[in-house]
């Protein structure tokens, strides 16, 4: 997998972005053509204590959710790119930081500023408590 750099260096990102309680949420967008599965989601939650993620799989007709921990989420979501998608969005506090794949299906990092003022509810109360 030639981005596979790329996609190691994402998914740091995200992984900084909830061990220092800036997480908003993640999100899978702009599919090749029509597809049934829309989007994808990845909210935090907590479960047994532990904080992982809550994974939405939007389709045209329904909705399906998966817990689970915050590695096994990224391993679930990672074929999804390139089919049908071509962006995952990290929404933090500090900024908004998109992978994305070009016509030749390089993945590049870019950043712009944030669109969410504020993190993740469980993201807050995770870290209030522990």
């Amino acid at each position: 997998m030639p981005n596979t750099a790329t996609y190691n260096t994402f998914f740091e990102s995200v992984k900084h972005s909830i061990a220092n309680g800036t997480f908003a949420k993640l999100t899978l967008a702009k599919t090749i053509g029509n597809t049934d599965l829309m989007n994808i989601y990845l909210r935090a939650s907590v479960e047994d204590e532990v904080l992982g993620f809550e994974i939405t799989f939007k389709f045209q007709q329904e909705e399906k959710f998966e817990n689970t921990s915050i590695d096994e989420g990224f391993q679930m979501v990672l074929p999804y790119m390139n089919n049908p998608f071509l962006t995952m969005l990290l929404f933090t506090t500090e900024a908004d930081i998109t992978l994305k794949l070009n016509k030749k299906r390089i993945a590049t990092i870019s950043e712009k500023a944030p669109t969410f003022k504020n993190a993740a509810d469980v993201i807050k109360e995770f870290y209030a408590t522990n």
